[in-house]
């Protein structure tokens, strides 16, 4: 089996669908699927010469929307090449323009490959419902009505990482009627083996005022006011006067923003949190290691890649119930699922607190047979490869 995958950006700042391919593709690999990947870079990006697999840049696209006149000449081209191609990612034009060029392509030719869209979350309610996005809703519902709903509608299947993605994805918009709903499931690679003397140099290096050895949660992602790190900092700042209370690490792109300097200024009256900022290699591996737990307050989370790096390390997880995968971290007993408002991410930091060191290291081993059941990549690709023989054969 051959699949191209057409996305809008690679680049690993820009959130986990990239990473997910990243992660998903060698594992694919492996077992006979055969992936590439086209998207709208520029071919000179840093991010691109260290990949595993073929990625075929056409340049960055054009405005908001991501226009590029390239995308069709390649699929034209390339559409014999493959078995299947998969959007990820909605309300770009790597979506539509995919779809548009699929349809044309099939006019002329009698054999074609399936075409199936991976919204990664961007069919989630809380898009059209939160009250800092009215005006991307609006546009969003402009565009479902004129282009996305076509594709949704018109491809051979929508793919989900998880079951709750799946049902959620059913409630914003209207028509929507796809030909097939996947769960494909999702896995990460396993993390690399803890080298103290390298992970711990690298990471300790982006946190010098951190005491190595001293206790810490981190919280690894993108600073953004959908993942709740207001609530996160605010809630830690209530219980600051608490002697016990660990560290907090906040890790992730974004302090440049308006949000990420006001999270930095709020912050200030602590010193025992840190911004690091974006880790990478070494340095996320020894924050992850070194934690205590991981922490992701998120008021939406499709599948949340770095929370399942952190359970791959044998880490405890204190999430909301906006991330898709909370019931089958409750159901393990991998960490803390909380409302996500500021009284649920707070009694997360007060039940962790309140947990003995033994009863903390079981969570983390909890927290690491969660994985291993439901999100490790073997399993994931095998699921991935059977669903798509199944679908395309029948």
């Amino acid at each position: 089996m051959k699949i191209i995958r057409v996305i809008t950006t690679m680049n690993p700042e820009h959130g986990g669908p990239s990473q997910g391919i990243r992660n998903m593709v060698p594992a694919l690999q492996e077992i006979g699927v055969y992936n590439e990947v086209v998207c709208f870079d520029d071919p000179d990006s840093s991010y691109l010469s260290s990949s595993a697999f073929t990625i075929h840049p056409l340049g960055n696209g054009k405005g908001p929307y991501s226009y590029n006149e390239k995308l069709s000449t390649w699929l034209k081209d390339n559409f014999h090449r493959f078995d299947v191609v998969v959007i990820h990612g909605l309300w770009q034009y790597n979506s539509y323009g995919t779809y548009k060029a699929w349809k044309k392509y099939k006019k002329t030719n009698s054999s074609y490959p399936k075409l199936y869209v991976m919204p990664h979350g961007m069919l989630d309610p809380y898009f059209q419902k939160a009250p800092e996005r009215r005006i991307k809703a609006l546009r969003n519902t402009i565009f479902y009505a004129l282009f996305e709903g076509k594709v949704v509608n018109g491809c051979n299947g929508v793919l989900f990482t998880c079951q709750q993605e799946l049902e959620l994805a059913r409630e914003p918009f209207s028509p929507y009627k796809p030909q097939s709903e996947l769960n494909i499931g999702y896995g990460i690679q396993p993390p690399p083996p803890y080298n103290s003397q390298v992970m711990n140099e690298a990471f300790y290096k982006t946190c010098p005022d951190l005491k190595q050895g001293a206790p810490y949660i981190v919280f690894m992602s993108r600073i953004h006011q959908k993942k709740g790190v207001d609530l996160l900092i605010k809630a830690y700042l209530d219980l600051k006067e608490n002697n016990n209370i660990p560290d907090l690490v906040i890790a992730g792109p974004g302090l440049d923003t308006e949000y990420g300097k006001q999270l930095q200024d709020l912050a200030s009256r602590s010193k025992k949190i840190h911004f690091p900022g974006m880790l990478k290699n070494e340095a996320k591996w020894g924050a992850f290691y070194n934690s205590e737990a991981f922490v992701l307050p998120s008021h939406q989370e499709n599948f949340g890649i770095a929370i399942v790096e952190a359970m791959a390390c044998s880490k405890a997880v204190l999430i909301t119930d906006k991330v898709n995968i909370w019931q089958e971290i409750k159901n393990g007993d991998g960490g803390v699922v909380v409302n996500d408002d500021f009284d649920g991410v707070k009694s997360a930091l007060v039940k962790w607190l309140s947990l003995t060191n033994e009863e903390k290291h079981q969570k983390g081993e909890k927290a690491y047979e969660v994985y291993t059941s439901f999100f490790s990549v073997k399993n994931a690709a095998l699921r991935f490869k059977t669903i798509f023989e199944n679908n395309i054969n029948g």
